[in-house]
C-alpha cells in the first residue's frame, strides 16, 4: 500500500513539473503552448495482482500481423502467460522467437476495446522499453471502430510512444488520419541524453483536449500537434479512443530481428493510468 501511495503522490508532483517546465521552457517550438493539469484519476491498472492481466480493463488481439490490424510483423500474437503476464507488479509482454501457428516469433497485444474508452484527457504509461534490431513495442490509442462503418484512418489513431529497438536513445509521438496516415503520418521524435529507454522506466504521456495533444516524456513536454498541422480532418474529437500495449517483432518500420537481436525480450509496464478534468 505505501509503494501505491508513492507512486499517487509521485503523478501529482510529476504533473505539476511538467505544467512548470512547459510556463518556462515551452517545447522547443516558438508556438504558444496549451496545457491543461489533469487531475480527476478515472482508470488505472498498477498491476497488482499476479497472474492474467485484469479481464475487466484488457483483452487481446489474437493472431499475426496479416489479420488486418498488422504492418508486415512476424509474431504471432497469443493470451498465453509465455507471452503475457502480471509478476512483482510489474505487466510483463514477451517476445519469444519459436515456432507458433506458421509464424516465428510470439508476443502479445493487449486493447481496452469495450472496456474502456475516452475521449480526451491525460493517459500515460510507466514503461521499460527491450533493445534489439527488429522489435516493436507501442503504447497508443485507436479511434472507437466497433460499429464497423469507419475504417482506419478515419477512426484515428493516436501513438504515444512508439520505439525502435536498435534505437534504444529515441521514441516518438505520431497521429494518423484521413490524408496524414502511414508515411504521412504527422511525428516527432524525442532522444534522452545520457540514458536508454531499455535500461529503466520512463513515463510517456498525452494530454488531449479538442484542438490538441501534447506529448510528453517523464516531465518534458516535447511535442503539441492540433488541427493546424494535419493536412486532412482532425478526427480526434468524433468520439472515444480506446488503449493497445504491444510488442511487435519485424514490420514495415524497424525491418526483421537480426543475429545479433537476443530472445526472449520483454515489455514491462509498472502502470497504466488515464486521467480527465472536472469539465470533460
Amino acid at each position: 500500500m505505501k509503494t501505491k501511495i508513492l507512486k499517487l503522490n509521485s503523478i501529482y508532483t510529476y504533473l505539476l513539473f511538467s505544467l512548470m517546465l512547459t510556463l518556462f521552457t515551452g517545447c522547443s517550438t516558438d508556438e504558444k503552448q496549451t496545457v491543461v493539469t489533469f487531475t480527476n484519476l478515472v482508470m488505472a491498472d498498477e498491476f497488482d495482482t499476479d497472474g492474467a492481466p485484469d479481464a475487466s480493463i484488457w483483452g487481446y488481439n489474437i493472431g499475426t500481423g496479416q489479420d488486418g490490424w498488422g504492418n508486415n510483423e512476424l509474431q504471432y500474437y497469443t493470451d498465453r502467460t509465455e507471452n503475457v503476464t502480471v509478476q512483482n507488479g510489474v505487466l510483463i509482454i514477451t517476445a519469444k522467437k519459436e515456432d507458433f501457428e506458421g509464424s516465428s516469433y510470439t508476443s502479445a497485444r493487449l486493447l481496452t476495446k469495450g472496456k474502456f474508452e475516452q475521449t480526451y484527457g491525460r493517459f500515460e504509461a510507466r514503461i521499460r522499453l527491450p533493445w534489439g534490431q527488429g522489435l516493436w513495442p507501442a503504447f497508443w490509442l485507436l479511434g472507437d471502430d466497433s460499429n464497423g462503418t469507419e475504417i482506419w484512418p478515419q477512426i484515428g489513431e493516436i501513438d504515444i510512444m512508439e520505439y525502435v529497438g536498435d534505437e534504444p536513445t529515441r521514441i516518438f509521438g505520431t497521429v494518423h488520419g484521413p490524408g496524414y496516415s502511414g508515411g504521412e503520418s504527422i511525428s516527432k521524435s524525442y532522444n534522452l541524453d545520457n540514458d536508454r529507454f531499455d535500461t529503466g522506466f520512463h513515463v510517456f504521456g498525452i494530454e488531449w483536449g479538442p484542438d490538441y495533444i501534447n506529448y510528453y516524456v517523464d516531465d518534458v513536454l516535447y511535442n503539441q500537434i492540433t488541427p493546424e498541422d494535419v493536412p486532412g480532418e482532425w478526427v480526434f474529437n468524433n468520439g472515444p479512443f480506446y488503449i493497445i500495449l504491444n510488442l511487435a517483432v519485424g514490420g514495415n518500420l524497424p525491418g526483421s530481428p537480426n543475429n545479433e537481436t537476443v530472445f526472449p525480450q520483454t515489455m514491462l509496464v509498472d502502470y497504466v493510468r488515464v486521467y480527465k478534468n472536472n469539465n470533460n
